[in-house]
């Protein structure tokens, strides 16, 4: 097990009042449903960390990002453990395509009412704290 937890950032992208999730694959949380995001890198702002890792992965750019929520995530199975920091983000500008096909099997918009399963863990426990990026 990792001595020490890793910092994720969870990107939450509304667009018309839904939000974008992709399908994660060859990592933990495989077939899991999850935001975009990634590590935050040393001495990254964590702005910058959400715009880098949506554009990387998705081929989209954002705007009016602020800071959300954050969660205390154990990966029992794989025996990791992050703490990841949420931020809300609009959309701006681009077309939404799999920038990483080794990574994410695919990228879809959801109302928060109606979020697919399985959830990654890290949106599982944000939904325990009752949090809505909508309001």
């Amino acid at each position: 097990m990792q001595e020490r937890p890793r910092t994720g950032v969870g990107v939450i992208v509304v667009k018309d009042r839904k939000v974008l999730l992709g399908k994660r694959k060859n990592a933990h949380g495989e077939g899991c449903w999850s935001f975009p995001g990634g590590h935050l890198e040393l001495y990254e702002d964590v702005e910058e960390c959400a715009a880098r890792e949506v554009m990387e992965e998705t081929g989209i750019s954002i705007k009016n990002s602020r800071k959300a929520a954050f969660t205390n995530d154990i990966f029992e199975k794989e025996q990791k453990h992050y703490v990841t920091l949420f931020i809300v983000s609009d959309f701006a500008s681009g077309e939404v395509f799999v920038k990483e096909p080794d990574k994410c099997e695919k990228w879809e918009w959801f109302h928060w009412d109606d979020l697919p399963e399985p959830l990654f863990i890290p949106i599982r426990n944000l939904l325990k704290q009752g949090y809505n990026p909508l309001g």
